[in-house]
């Protein structure tokens, strides 16, 4: 199965896929088409430039663009990192934070971290070595479960244990292929530059996702390591990480046709499923996770109302919920606008009658369909179980629980999530706590979710959860009773056994011991459901595969977070009939939005910068000022975020920040017509740097290609 991905070399067309690296070489005559001057050979050689300079940070991309560690990204991807340094007193959020030497940068997070992927091989005959077709879904699913946890461990053992790699084995093609995929983890991230909210989240969620867009999303962190050069453990004793690669940055600008290489991290996407599976998330799905989102952020709101300091510690929280909510609106009203499931029908009919011609056995279609149909709903149980407990220190005690009872077994057979190469992670997302929870908010939240628990339809309650559930009205009694607020004693439970847990009179140590065997059973079905999804799934992918390749047609596997490159052009787009819209966006269109009102209001020395047409060599020939943001025609999605913009030469012109409001569809169906990302222009960012946040020692640390004058 090694070879199914583009095993042939189809006729690529427009600008749609998501490619895997090794898979660019089979490109290569697309690529240089339109304009790419590096080779695609070397795009693939994850040892070379540009692909060593390109960083995850575990849900957004980033680049090196420093030989001493310092990495860029968007400012909504270093916001948590952002809030959790502000206070009332020194809010980083509105008047931004900017690090002049070193010894002032400040700690990301005990969660944040940077992975720089370095190997990455396929693994998919060591999965799949030792199954048969006698095998439950829940034993085929433990297979590949034990088998990954097996090659992972190999991986990671092989380089000792100071923990300086990460190792994971994602399916790709909904499991027809596994790869081992090799990470360098650093481990000590620190922030060292944002502009204010006013620039980086210019228009705010007013703005989010439309165009045109005048935003500053970026922001620079840095990674750091030990004194011998390895990860290392947050220590004020540790040295800037020694990249390896880093990007050059080009402030010669672009033009409307040129080029761009887009490589990052893109999160999930889910262009193979089938119109059933779309008529779910659009008539089930997401108007329940929108009601969710929507319900929820009124709740927060309402219990920080008239408390800043509330406010700080929940800004990123929100942030995160709304900016979901927003994607899923854009969703809604795409599958809104275009009948999504009716184009797939089509070519789901025309799929089923290839497959009658040319497939001997066709009853994988049969099963498919039944396991689909199971899939769908233990996942209305799974959501509603996530209604109902919707508390962070519930959420904890649960986490803590589930520890303890794994922790009895050999590290080998503990659930993946819960090793031992697990607990700094379990850690961090119990210490993340400090600086991200209230208990007032937290109550009322939990009250509020349970109400809203109540009014869903039994049929999608798990069965014997109701009754084991506190009244929403009792909920306020278990804030009294608990010690997992703070943050020292909610440590202190990672190393207690499970003997403990189930003596405890802790409130919501007690209730997650009660609900305990719920989750379990929910768990085990849904490793069934997962086994029997592994099972008939690749069956399916290996024939569509086959189909898309008949008919010369591009074959690259749904985005799942790992390493991907995608192209395209600078371009405008027409979102209906009558209206064009142009790629660049101006600094004269801040200007013309500012209110002085939240989310638009700019900062005075941007707009005095602005009004003395202050550009200097960051002044667009064409434009005749400084260019904001642009559009391309690149295939991206939510992961995205902070992903390095190229030119035709590999040197960073932009930063991949969102997506039109009509491209949100693009993860279950590709329209090139009218899908478009949008970055902010790299000339944007060094002139606010230079003009108007002075970070001039960034600039100087920089590689940064001028125009000639």
């Amino acid at each position: 199965m090694a070879g199914l991905t583009l095993a042939s070399s189809p006729l690529v067309q427009a600008d749609e896929g998501q490619w895997q690296p090794h898979q660019l070489p089979q490109l290569k005559a697309e690529l240089k088409r339109i304009g790419i001057a590096i080779p695609a050979e070397k795009l693939a050689d994850l040892s070379k430039h540009p692909m060593t300079a390109i960083v995850s940070l575990g849900g957004c991309s980033a680049s090196f663009v420093s030989p001493t560690g310092l990495v860029v990204t968007n400012h909504h991807c270093a916001y948590g990192a952002v809030q959790r340094n502000s206070s009332a007193e020194k809010n980083y959020i509105a008047n931004g934070f900017l690090a002049k030497s070193p010894a002032q940068e400040l700690p990301a997070g005990p969660d944040s971290r940077m992975y720089i992927t370095d190997k990455v091989e396929n693994v998919t005959e060591q999965i799949m070595r030792g199954i048969t077709p006698s095998m439950s879904g829940k034993q085929r699913h433990e297979h590949v479960e034990n088998r990954i946890k097996n090659l992972i461990a190999e991986c990671e053992q092989a380089d000792g244990k100071d923990q300086a790699y990460r190792c994971s084995i994602p399916s790709f093609h909904r499991g027809l292929e596994y790869y081992r995929i090799r990470q360098m983890m650093i481990r000590d991230v620190r922030l060292v530059y944002a502009p204010s909210d006013k620039i980086g989240n210019y228009g705010g969620e007013v703005d989010n996702f439309e165009w045109p867009r005048h935003t500053g999303d970026y922001a620079f962190l840095r990674a750091y390591v030990g004194k011998d050069g390895r990860p290392a453990d947050p220590s004020p004793d540790n040295v800037p990480y020694q990249s390896k690669d880093f990007l050059t940055v080009s402030a010669q600008g672009l033009k409307n046709g040129d080029p761009i290489l887009l490589a990052g991290y893109p999160g999930l996407t889910s262009r193979y499923k089938l119109p059933e599976e779309i008529r779910y998330a659009r008539d089930v799905s997401y108007p329940a996770r929108a009601f969710e989102s929507r319900s929820d952020i009124s709740v927060i709101e309402a219990a920080t109302a008239g408390n800043a300091e509330g406010k700080v510690r929940y800004a990123s929280v929100v942030k995160g919920i709304q900016n979901r909510l927003k994607k899923t609106e854009g969703l809604l009203a795409g599958f809104a606008r275009k009948d999504i499931a009716a184009i797939k029908d089509a070519q789901d009919a025309e799929f089923r009658s290839w497959v009658a011609q040319h497939y001997a056995d066709k009853d994988f279609l049969k099963d498919l369909d039944a396991v689909i149909a199971s899939d769908m709903a233990l996942t209305e149980e799974e959501f509603a179980y996530s209604v109902a407990s919707n508390s962070d220190l519930l959420k904890s005690a649960r986490t803590l629980y589930r520890l303890a009872l794994e922790n009895q077994k050999p590290d080998a057979e503990r659930k993946a999530g819960f090793q031992q190469r697990d607990l700094p992670f379990i850690t961090a997302r119990l210490s993340r706590l400090e600086q991200s929870y209230l208990p007032n908010v937290d109550q009322a939240r939990f009250t509020a979710g349970l109400q809203r628990y109540n009014k869903l339809a039994a049929k999608t309650h798990p069965q014997g959860l109701d009754v084991l559930l506190p009244l929403p009205e009792s909920v306020s009694a278990f804030y009294p009773m608990t010690e997992l607020g703070d943050t020292v004693k909610r440590l202190a439970w990672l190393k207690k056994d499970a003997a403990e847990f189930r003596a405890s009179q802790d409130a919501f140590i007690h209730l997650a011991v009660k609900l305990h065997d719920i989750g379990m059973q929910l768990e085990d079905r849904r490793q069934e459901v997962d086994g029997n999804l592994e099972r008939v799934i690749p069956k399916y992918m290996q024939a569509v595969i086959a189909w898309k390749q008949s008919q010369g047609k591009p074959v690259y596997p749904d985005a799942n977070s790992t390493l991907r490159v995608t192209y395209g052009t600078v371009a405008p787009y027409s979102p209906r009939d009558g209206v064009t819209k142009g790629p660049f966006t101006t600094v004269e269109g801040i200007v013309e939005k500012h209110t002085g009102k939240t989310p638009f209001i700019a900062p005075d020395n941007l707009l005095a910068a602005i009004k003395d047409k202050r550009y200097g060599v960051y002044k667009d020939s064409v434009l005749g000022t400084v260019p904001v943001n642009f559009l391309s025609s690149a295939d991206t999605t939510g992961g995205n975020s902070g992903s390095a913009v190229l030119n035709k030469n590999g040197e960073l012109i932009g930063l991949n920040f969102d997506s039109t409001y009509e491209s949100i569809t693009k993860d279950w169906y590709f329209d090139s017509a009218i899908t478009r990302a949008i970055h902010v222009d790299i000339r944007y960012m060094l002139w606010v740097m230079q003009e108007v946040d002075h970070a001039d020692n960034l600039l100087k640390e920089m590689r940064i290609r001028y125009p000639a004058k």
